[in-house]
């Protein structure tokens, strides 16, 4: 019984030794990769990966048609929480569906006071869940992440979501990225 009880004393002893020394901050610890690629106060878009599959930010901000909606994304503050894991489906207006809008429409959102406007705008886009082209059928409502909904429209092979055409989809590691002709506007 004695050498049991000595046993177990001398393995906790052993495990708080080891424990104690992973968790030491000791200025001879050397950084790892992970610790350089993610500056202090940094989110999950902080993180530098060049290797895996991008992320709908990383998708977006990739695409020279997308810088309007990457400013938008940024002056919102969703850069962070659409680059977590998700699953997010994202309809991405292009530069010129933005150009549609009435004058000064973009220029008025981009603005610091009309930030929640600017992400309610932004969030009506993003469907907390994957939908591929191929799931999509006429008639299908989707949530989207501002308590909308959208409606999927098929015709002839061609997808629409309110009305706006889905001219192309590119997979993300976080979820798949829509791009659309139109900005999509609740009612």
């Amino acid at each position: 019984m004695k050498i049991n009880i000595l046993v177990s004393a001398l393995f906790s002893a052993i495990l708080v030794i080891g424990f104690t020394n992973c968790t030491s901050t000791s200025s001879d610890q050397k950084a790892t990769p992970t610790d350089a690629a993610v500056p202090a106060g940094g989110g999950q878009s902080a993180v530098q990966d060049d290797v895996s599959q991008k992320d709908v930010v990383k998708v977006a901000v990739g695409s020279p048609d997308h810088t309007t909606l990457v400013a938008a994304v940024k002056a919102a503050e969703l850069v962070d929480v659409l680059s977590n894991a998700g699953p997010f489906t994202v309809f991405a207006p292009t530069n010129a569906a933005f150009d549609k809008l009435p004058p000064g429409t973009v220029e008025g959102l981009l603005k610091p006071d009309k930030k929640d406007a600017l992400a309610d705008v932004l969030q009506y886009h993003v469907a907390v869940a994957v939908y591929k082209t191929e799931m999509l059928y006429d008639g299908q409502v989707i949530p989207m992440a501002n308590d909308g909904k959208v409606t999927i429209g098929v015709k002839d092979g061609k997808i629409t979501v309110n009305g706006a055409n889905i001219v192309a989809s590119v997979p993300a590691s976080n979820g798949i990225v829509h791009v659309i002709d139109e900005v999509l506007l609740q009612k």
